[in-house]
């Protein structure tokens, strides 16, 4: 398998064959993340990928593929149908098919085009939502509004894929704290997707965030802070049936929890945790990472 830089993957696909598909994000513009700046983003060959392919058939059986980096749907129809063809052709065994999304990608797609990459084997796709405050999202420099946001988790939805989506604790700083939190548990009620993941914001030097916060226009919240945030967003999201998790590196206090059925003990918990004020329960700073 050949590899261009550094290839992340959600926990969840920690299994799968990682397949790059692409190098880099089409976006990358993300004001906190700094995993692609510097990584020139290029869509690679048919004969690349088929190379690859070929050397993972060779393996055995594999249930899971993920298609790298940061956006494989933003390779146009007729480019990525070949290359699930070619999976569906070559992985013995093939059970899912998952890759990252923007917003804006998942918009180029028209719902029969999503609903044709459904059945070619992408059962899941991973969105970074990130917030649900409008004013943050031009912020952070996410390319879409809160409306476009939401169409394009309905879309996946809609295509029957399973949608997994990220936000970030801490991303509008002291400021914008319970904005956030609340605007947050909005979007996540209105796209009420299959998966959330609340991840806390981690300052990345290079990144514009970072520079914010060295020139102190950014204040992070303290621990507690977040975790505040963490209990806006699950007592004021209502959803139909969704796994909510911040059991991420970067968290302070990990959380699983099946929503609706779950939510009423998840937020007593968190609010004990806070009332509590003990540091030595929640994960220590030298444990935290990305």
């Amino acid at each position: 398998m050949k590899y261009e830089g550094v290839i992340i993957r959600p926990p969840s696909e920690a299994n799968s064959l990682l397949l790059q598909v692409t190098a880099g994000c089409s976006h990358n513009k993300c004001n906190f993340c700094g995993t692609y700046k510097g990584k020139r983003f290029r869509i690679k060959e048919f004969s690349e990928i088929e190379e690859d392919i070929l050397e993972a058939g060779s393996y055995g059986f594999i249930e899971r593929v993920f298609l790298c980096d940061g956006d494989a749907l933003i390779i146009p129809q007729r480019k990525l149908v070949p290359i699930l063809e070619s999976l569906r052709q070559n992985i013995r065994g093939l059970k899912r098919v998952g890759t990252y999304a923007n917003a804006k990608s998942i918009l180029r797609k028209t719902p029969d085009e999503l609903r044709q990459l459904r059945e070619l084997g992408i059962k899941i796709v991973y969105l970074g939502v990130e917030t649900g405050n409008e004013d943050l999202l031009k912020t952070i420099n996410k390319g879409v509004n809160y409306e476009q946001m939401v169409e394009a988790g309905k879309r996946i939805k809609d295509a029957g894929i399973t949608l997994s989506v990220t936000v970030l604790l801490g991303i509008g700083g002291r400021e914008k704290s319970v904005d956030h939190a609340l605007d947050t548990a909005r979007i996540l009620t209105e796209i009420d997707p299959d998966y959330v993941g609340a991840l806390t914001v981690m300052l990345i030097p290079g990144t514009p965030l970072y520079e914010e916060y060295i020139s102190k226009t950014f204040e992070l919240p303290d621990t507690f802070g977040f975790l505040e945030e963490l209990g806006i967003i699950v007592s004021n999201s209502d959803f139909t049936n969704c796994f909510f998790t911040s059991n991420h590196a970067s968290n302070y206090l990990p959380v699983r929890a099946r929503m609706p059925e779950e939510k009423d003990k998840t937020v007593k918990l968190i609010h004990s945790v806070i009332q509590s004020g003990n540091h030595k329960i929640l994960r220590p700073e030298f444990m935290r990472g990305l």
